[in-house]
């Protein structure tokens, strides 16, 4: 199997991915807003996305991490969404997803939600595969992959402390 060091580091830019959708009446609940479901399609689509950029292979959804919704998107809005690397494993890979709402006749845009979500590369026989290495250029990338190393052993953490994974649930 490759090593990780042997693969050439990529920069989190070269992963990056954004793309829009407007808010369409099939895409909201009776309140008038976006549904998180439809909402959490978007950013898992686009986050694999980012995924296989950086990755080179098929990325798969591993878990979603975290996630928060901060405010309301309604029908009519634009949606803006932005995904990039912060942190890569051996085989995973952590990526943040930024969604901002955007009055389509003033092109105000707010912060709606945000997410990190985690993913594993695959090669052609389905099995997990090394990952490009990150070079991080900026404080903020540097930053960014700080708190997405974080996050993840913060998580596996948690999930030994619960047993994820237990049949009993």
């Amino acid at each position: 199997m490759m090593n990780t060091n042997d693969l050439p580091a990529k920069s989190p830019r070269d992963s990056a991915v954004e793309t829009r959708h407007l808010v369409l009446p099939n895409d909201a609940n009776h309140y008038g807003t976006a549904f998180g479901g439809a909402i959490m399609s978007w950013i898992d689509s686009i986050a694999a996305m980012s995924a296989q950029r950086h990755s080179g292979h098929e990325a798969v959804t591993a878990s979603i991490d975290r996630i928060n919704f901060i405010t309301p998107i309604q029908i009519g809005d634009h949606v803006n969404l932005k995904a990039m690397v912060n942190y890569v494993g051996t085989t995973s890979m952590e990526v943040g997803v930024q969604v901002n709402r955007e009055n389509p006749y003033t092109g105000e845009m707010v912060r709606a939600t945000t997410a990190y979500l985690s993913f594993v590369a695959l090669d052609s026989n389905k099995k997990p595969c090394p990952v490009p290495p990150l070079r991080l250029d900026s404080e903020l990338e540097k930053r960014r992959f700080a708190e997405g190393k974080l996050r993840i052993e913060m998580a596996k953490e948690f999930a030994a402390r619960i047993k994820v994974g237990r049949k009993d649930i």
